[in-house]
């Protein structure tokens, strides 16, 4: 082969290597040029739809389109996660997805879609640390206090969740097995059809969401004893973790970020990443959600990729060892 012919060759190679290239990148290039959709399978005023409504107003002023918030609740998330994973792959219906994402998985048979597999993550947004809430009447005032309040009068250790898949529920478990303390768990449907029953004494203690349970704190209607992350919670730097007061191993929180259906261009996937981790890094969005109790993160899509497999390695276990049933 001459010289000429070879640098034919390779200039054929390198030209059909960009055309194949070439729609992820002009799809790039242009995107976006229409509203896009961000699908939270979770009501309003919860955490991850206050995280997608401040995102969402940054991206678009930052990507010139509108952003739309598109709530659909139901079916323990599923309902609206089962939307976006159908939803087609081209950037415009986009998601977030909080705690209950990479439990569902054990507690449903037939959910439709798989947490890694129907999905593209494109970045984490957030940990929301949960908070050991006591009915205030209850003498405990530790951690370890509870505990042996619990062992002594087992038949009054009636504990809130925020229902089935719930991390709330999640929480409960991984106390119940590390502390061996006994306790029935009562279901609600989510945090404010569970908050009259603490206040009132009906349940003795409800691991709830710092966003949701901080103002009942602060207000000295319920007494806050441990925070459930590994870390403390910057909202409330004076209450002490469970790992501090003994439970090692403990770690529970509500996690997430966005997703896109699986298939989305990795050049959208790229794009997306950037825009939403600029707006995370903005002070005034980062002052709004930690001043609700929200953990602001960001990184990477394989970042968010290896935590979602995490998870799923966690939550696997405490579900497994729980004898929870999938339905």
């Amino acid at each position: 082969m001459t010289f000429t012919t070879l640098a034919r060759t390779l200039a054929f190679s390198t030209a059909l290597a960009a055309l194949a290239a070439a729609p992820g990148l002009a799809a790039a290039q242009s995107y976006p040029s229409r509203p896009i959709s961000i699908i939270v399978p979770a009501p309003p005023g919860g955490g991850i739809d206050m995280i997608a409504r401040v995102v969402g107003e940054k991206l678009s002023a930052s990507l010139g389109q509108p952003v739309i918030v598109d709530n659909r609740p139901g079916a323990s998330n599923n309902l609206g996660t089962a939307l976006l994973a159908n939803a087609k792959p081209d950037g415009y219906t986009i998601g977030i997805v909080g705690g209950s994402h990479n439990i569902n998985k054990y507690l449903f048979k037939n959910l439709g879609w798989d947490p890694q597999k129907s999905f593209e993550p494109i970045v984490y947004t957030h940990e929301i640390p949960l908070v050991f809430s006591v009915y205030p009447k209850i003498p405990a005032k530790t951690l370890p206090e509870l505990v042996d309040w619990m062992k002594a009068h087992p038949d009054d250790a009636k504990v809130a969740t925020s229902g089935r898949g719930s991390a709330q529920e999640m929480a409960a478990e991984m106390f119940r097995m590390v502390s061996g303390a006994p306790m029935l768990l009562i279901p609600y449907k989510g945090s404010s059809a569970a908050h009259p029953d603490l206040l009132a004494g009906r349940t003795v203690l409800y691991i709830d969401t710092l966003s949701a349970m901080q103002e009942q704190v602060k207000a000295g209607n319920v007494r806050a004893v441990a925070i459930s992350t590994a870390k403390r919670a910057k909202a409330l730097p004076d209450v002490p973790t469970a790992q501090e007061q003994g439970l090692k191993g403990y770690d529970a929180n509500t996690n997430g970020g966005f997703l896109a259906p699986a298939g989305t261009p990795k050049e959208i996937i790229a794009k997306l990443n950037a825009e939403i981790n600029a707006a995370l890094k903005q002070p005034a969005v980062r002052a709004k959600l930690e001043a609700a109790g929200i953990e602001v993160q960001g990184g990477t899509p394989q970042e968010y990729a290896a935590l979602i497999q995490s998870d799923l390695d966690k939550w696997g276990k405490v579900v497994k060892q729980a004898g929870i049933a999938a339905e």
